[in-house]
């Protein structure tokens, strides 16, 4: 019996070194150990298993891989920056490694090595967190290393960087306005799970449900509530932070509309039966590595459950709760009565 952290990804046609032969191959993943600057760290490795022989094998390729995960565990245990984070906000800037070294100043390579192998000090991963967070200071580095550019690169990304700097203002009115609505509940308590508002986990979620569920607003709002349901049915805690309210269609969490906006997901009108729906499409890559493998296991459970259910049926099911029925209209749903939430298996 495998160990319950163990993932199955896929199965793929591949190679196998024990047979000698190409025949389908399980490509897993599980939590494992491994020590990185003598610190040990816990981090999901991805091997392959070979059914005919039972026995697994990591490719060299996949070993890379697996090498730089430890050192992201690392980086995420010292509160630094891991190499997806470092390519996210690269890209942000529709950069090449080389451009982006060059806009902060450093050695062609030095980005390429961070996003690859080597672990960044704190001084240099302060300076990428502030040229995300803040494209004005983006600008003035680029000006001030513009002689690293040919003119033509540097007028193209000058000029989407001052497009980013007039968007990031328009995203910090939408994050306010979210905020507002989460007001009374700055700290931890029932309302919201024992966990503050995570806007960065919000936006994977919706992003992963756009993708795999696509489904209309009001699904949406049931799928989120189930993930932070079962979420904290097995681990005391919510996985976003969303506070749920008690409205006729289920709950519902606060500021739904306004989560709508992140970035993540967009929302388009489709005429259903001469109604008009809002359906959700993912409006950017969501990279799965973010998420934990106990919250991919229940984003999974979540998508796989409600996938081919439409809206009524979702709302049906979720007037069933013990949750739902045993709050009053407009009141916020505690999670002490989420953790009554209903099992259910694909």
């Amino acid at each position: 019996m495998r160990a319950p952290n163990d993932l199955l990804i896929e199965r793929s046609p591949y190679e196998c070194p024990f047979c000698d032969a190409t025949h389908p191959i399980e490509i897993r993943k599980r939590l494992v150990q491994s020590l990185v600057k003598n610190e040990p760290v816990e981090y999901e490795q991805i091997y392959y298993y070979c059914p005919v022989e039972n026995d697994e094998f990591i490719p060299s390729r996949i070993m890379d891989h697996n090498l730089l995960k430890a050192r992201d565990a690392y980086r995420r245990e010292k509160g630094l920056l891991n190499s997806d984070d470092i390519k996210e906000i690269r890209k942000s800037y529709d950069l090449t490694q080389k451009e982006f070294s060059n806009l902060l100043g450093w050695g062609d390579i030095t980005v390429q090595r961070y996003e690859t192998k080597l672990i960044q000090d704190a001084t240099y991963d302060n300076l990428m967190r502030m040229v995300a967070e803040n494209p004005s200071l983006a600008l003035k580095s680029l000006d001030r290393h513009k002689n690293y550019f040919l003119p033509e690169r540097y007028l193209e990304i000058r000029t989407l960087i001052k497009s980013k700097i007039r968007d990031k203002g328009n995203y910090l009115l939408r994050v306010q306005e979210i905020k507002n609505y989460y007001i009374d509940f700055e700290e931890e308590s029932d309302f919201n799970g024992y966990k503050l508002l995570d806007l960065d986990g919000i936006n994977r979620v919706l992003g992963y449900f756009a993708k795999f569920v696509n489904p209309y607003k009001v699904k949406m709002m049931k799928l989120l509530w189930y993930t932070d349901a079962l979420h904290s049915k097995l681990f005391k805690t919510s996985m976003t932070g969303l506070v749920y309210q008690h409205l006729p269609l289920g709950a519902v969490p606060l500021g739904y509309n306004e989560l709508l906006s992140l970035p993540s997901v967009k929302v388009e009108e489709e005429y259903v039966n001469d109604y008009i729906g809002y359906r959700i499409y993912p409006l950017e890559e969501i990279n799965l590595s973010s998420f934990t493998l106990e919250e991919l296991n229940i984003l999974n459970s979540v998508a796989n459950f409600f996938r081919d259910k439409n809206t009524d049926e979702v709302i049906k099911y979720m007037h069933e709760e013990v949750a739902y029925q045993e709050t009053e209209p407009k009141q916020i749903i505690p999670y002490s009565l989420a953790q009554k939430v209903r099992g259910f298996e694909s």
